[in-house]
C-alpha cells in the first residue's frame, strides 16, 4: 500500500511539474488539462497548449475550461472531462459560432475584458453567406476559427495575426484562391490574384496605408456578403464619398439601374481596380466610355470633350511648371508662382472627380479656374526668364565697359612709362 502511495505521488509530481505546466495555469490551482496535453506524445493533443503561449485569451487569464468546460482540478480524465462539469470538447463546425458566442455575444462577459469589442458578431455571422451555409450543414463554410484560428488566437491589432489588414487577403485566399476547395460553389478563385495587382493592394502593401481597403472592407467580415449591383456604389462610396454622390445624381445612375449594371464596377472593375488615369475617359482605347457610346451619340461627344479639356489643363500645368523650374534653377525668385500652381493641380484633381457628373458644363466650371492660374504661373515664369536675360545682357555690357576702361588705363600707363 505504501509503495502504491509513493507511485501515485510520483505521477502527480510529474504532471504538475513546471516543465509540463503552462504559464497560463491559474496561480495556486492545478490545471490537469494543460498538464496532460503538454506531456502527450500525440502532437495534435500537445499543440493546443503550445499555441496558448501567444493566445489573446490566455493573456487575459482564460484557460481551457473557459471554452471547453470540464473540471481542471480533477486528476482523473473521466472526471475532468465529465459532461456534468460542462465539458463539451471540440465543437463541430456548425456549433462553433455559438461556441465562441457564449462569451462574444454576452455584453456582461465582454465588459470584463474589453468593453470596446462588439457583441453582435454572432448575429452578423448568421446573416452572412458563410453563416447561412454553415446553418445548412455545409462544413466547408468559413466559421470563426477559419479566420481567427482556434488555439493561439491573436488580437486583431497584432501585425502578425491573420486578420490584421496586411494579412486579410491572404487569410480569405486560403479558401477563395483554392480552386479545389471552391469547386463545388462554382465561383471564381482569382480574386486574390487580381487584388494583388490593384491600386488598393499597392497602397496597403507598398505604401503601408492601413486605411486602404482589403477584402473585409468591401465584403464585411463577420457578416460577409458579395455586394450586389444595388449596393456596390454604397460600398465604394464609403471611401470615395464625393464620386459616389456625384454619380448618384447623374444620368448614368438611372441608366445603370435600368440595365442592372454595377455602378463603379462597370468602369473600374472590382478586385483588380487600377489607378485611374485620364485615358479611361475619352474615345480612344483603353477608354471605357466607348464600350457603351458610339460615335455621334451625346455620351461619345461628352467623353471626347472631357478628355480634351483634362489634357489641355494638364499640358498648361506642365508647361508652367517647366518654365518655373527653369527660372528657379537660374536663381530667379518664383516661389509664389510655383506655390500658386498647386491650386491649378487641385483644379485638375477636382475635375477628375466632377467628371462623375458626366456633364460638360460642370467639368468646365472646375477646369477654367485652373487654366487661369496656370496662365498666370506661365507668365510669371516667362517674366522671370526675361528679367534674367536682361540681367545677363546688362552684365555683359558692364563687363565690356569695364574691359574697355581697363584696356584704356593699361594703354595710358604704357604711354606714361614710355615718356619716362
Amino acid at each position: 500500500m505504501r509503495s502504491l502511495t509513493l507511485v501515485f505521488i510520483f505521477v502527480i509530481a510529474i504532471f504538475a511539474s513546471p516543465e509540463t505546466a503552462s504559464s497560463q495555469t491559474v496561480p495556486g490551482a492545478q490545471n490537469s488539462c494543460v498538464n496532460c496535453h503538454a506531456s502527450a506524445d500525440d502532437e495534435n493533443l500537445a499543440q493546443p497548449v503550445a499555441k496558448l503561449k501567444n493566445d489573446i485569451h490566455a493573456q487575459r487569464g482564460l484557460s481551457c475550461v473557459n471554452c471547453h468546460g470540464g473540471d481542471a482540478t480533477a486528476d482523473d480524465m473521466a472526471r475532468a472531462m465529465d459532461s456534468r462539469s460542462g465539458f463539451v470538447g471540440a465543437p463541430t463546425a456548425k456549433q462553433i459560432p455559438a461556441f465562441c458566442g457564449k462569451c462574444h455575444s454576452n455584453a456582461d462577459t465582454m465588459k470584463r475584458f474589453n468593453p470596446a469589442i462588439r457583441v453582435d458578431q454572432e448575429i452578423e455571422y448568421a446573416s452572412s453567406v458563410h453563416g447561412k451555409r454553415n446553418a445548412q450543414g455545409d462544413t466547408s463554410a468559413a466559421t470563426c476559427v477559419s479566420c481567427h484560428g482556434s488555439h493561439g488566437i491573436t488580437a486583431i491589432k497584432d501585425p502578425n495575426g491573420p486578420v490584421y489588414p496586411t494579412h486579410v487577403a491572404e487569410t480569405c485566399g486560403r479558401c477563395h484562391a483554392n480552386a479545389d476547395y471552391m469547386k463545388k460553389y462554382g465561383i471564381p478563385t482569382d480574386q486574390l490574384q487580381k487584388y494583388q495587382t490593384s491600386v488598393h493592394a499597392d497602397a496597403l502593401f507598398k505604401r503601408h496605408d492601413l486605411s486602404a481597403p482589403t477584402c473585409n472592407d468591401c465584403h464585411g467580415n463577420h457578416g460577409a456578403v458579395p455586394p450586389g449591383t444595388a449596393s456596390v456604389g454604397n460600398v465604394c462610396g464609403t471611401c470615395h464619398a464625393r464620386q459616389s454622390e456625384l454619380f448618384g445624381k447623374s444620368r448614368h445612375k438611372t441608366a445603370f439601374d435600368a440595365m442592372n449594371l454595377s455602378e463603379c464596377v462597370a468602369c473600374h472593375s472590382n478586385h483588380d481596380v487600377q489607378h485611374p488615369t485620364d485615358e479611361l475617359i475619352g474615345t480612344v482605347s483603353p477608354a471605357v466610355c466607348i464600350t457603351c457610346h458610339d460615335k455621334g451619340e451625346a455620351g461619345y461627344e461628352t467623353a471626347e470633350f472631357v478628355y480634351r479639356r483634362l489634357a489641355q489643363l494638364n499640358e498648361r500645368i506642365a508647361s508652367a511648371d517647366n518654365i518655373l523650374k527653369r527660372a528657379a534653377r537660374s536663381g530667379m525668385e518664383v516661389s509664389k508662382a510655383s506655390f500658386d500652381l498647386n491650386d491649378a493641380r487641385d483644379s485638375l484633381t477636382n475635375a477628375r472627380v466632377v467628371l462623375h457628373t458626366f456633364l460638360p458644363d460642370e467639368v468646365e466650371k472646375v477646369i477654367v479656374p485652373g487654366e487661369v492660374i496656370s496662365e498666370k504661373a506661365q507668365q510669371a515664369g516667362e517674366n522671370a526668364l526675361r528679367e534674367l536675360l536682361f540681367r545677363r545682357q546688362g552684365l555683359a555690357v558692364s563687363l565690356i565697359v569695364i574691359a574697355v576702361a581697363a584696356a584704356s588705363i593699361y594703354l595710358k600707363i604704357r604711354q606714361i612709362e614710355r615718356k619716362q
